[in-house]
């Protein structure tokens, strides 16, 4: 089908993939350059911790996801580090470099986290623990955000773009087939080879996660989909008067509390005299 080809040709075209670690990196910290200088556009609210890039160590990469986020030091020793797994370069797609570090790190996790560590009147647990929904929901949306506000910088890297959302809503089907329905672990990695573009290094270690971890990979998507459906209904109450910086720190100002909360934060703060 022309699918398969697609997802064949995007999975194994040399020219779509990285050749050294280096450049790895290199695309990973342009990126966040280029979103920090962004994020007066659509931030009220920013974190005062900076964030950095790292490689991940050569113990961990094998076996890890592509990237992950570690929080800045409370005492501001250390910065916010969007973690890189740089290994085998001719597996991680150029295409998919940019969607990666908005989430990971800016406006993604590293926003979210950091503005949280840092809220002021609210107790601890607040700031340094949270939904997993609204954490990972939070970073999948600003992939989408992203691309509203033009920081793809080609048709390409919105190609990646797309590509995550397959992604993660594969793994809406993956997650429950295995542990609500019996599927193999063969299965799920059979049933992501067909439906995304991602690697097979990176699919095994994805199923592996999914089955020592059941329903966080659920999470993203549907944390994702309450914050649109919030934003659209916020965008319905103001009309012409919605400013998105506002609604942005509506949403981080209170830390990652679960959907439901965050709910009644956002519609509270949108109702209007009479409704």
């Amino acid at each position: 089908s022309d699918q398969a080809a697609i997802l064949q040709r995007l999975r194994t075209d040399p020219k779509l993939h990285f050749k050294t670690s280096d450049e790895v990196e290199a695309k990973a910290r342009d990126t966040l350059v280029r979103a920090q200088a962004a994020l007066p556009r659509a931030f009220g609210i920013r974190p005062r911790a900076g964030c950095e890039v790292v490689r991940m160590e050569a113990h961990e990469e094998k076996h890890s996801t592509i990237a992950y986020y570690r929080q800045p030091a409370v005492d501001g020793s250390r910065a916010g580090r969007h973690y890189l797994n740089t290994s085998a370069p001719e597996t991680r797609p150029r295409y998919g470099a940019e969607a990666l570090a908005f989430h990971e790190a800016v406006p993604g996790h590293h926003v979210q986290i950091a503005i949280a560590q840092e809220l002021k009147g609210v107790p601890a647990f607040r700031k340094h623990m949270g939904s997993t929904a609204f954490v990972e929901g939070w970073a999948l949306y600003t992939e989408q955000l992203c691309d509203e506000m033009g920081l793809y910088s080609s048709d390409l890297e919105r190609m990646g773009k797309l590509s995550f959302e397959a992604w993660r809503a594969c793994r809406l089907v993956v997650d429950t087939g295995m542990h609500a329905f019996g599927w193999t672990r063969q299965e799920a990695i059979d049933y992501m080879l067909a439906n995304t573009a991602l690697a097979p290094n990176n699919i095994e270690n994805e199923v592996d996660r999914y089955i020592t971890w059941p329903g966080q990979a659920l999470a993203y998507k549907m944390g994702q989909a309450e914050i649109l459906e919030l934003r659209e209904e916020a965008k319905r109450r103001r009309g012409a008067a919605f400013d998105l910086r506002e609604f942005h720190d509506i949403v981080l100002q209170h830390g990652a509390v679960t959907l439901s909360a965050l709910r009644d934060i956002v519609l509270q703060h949108y109702t209007t005299p009479g409704e």
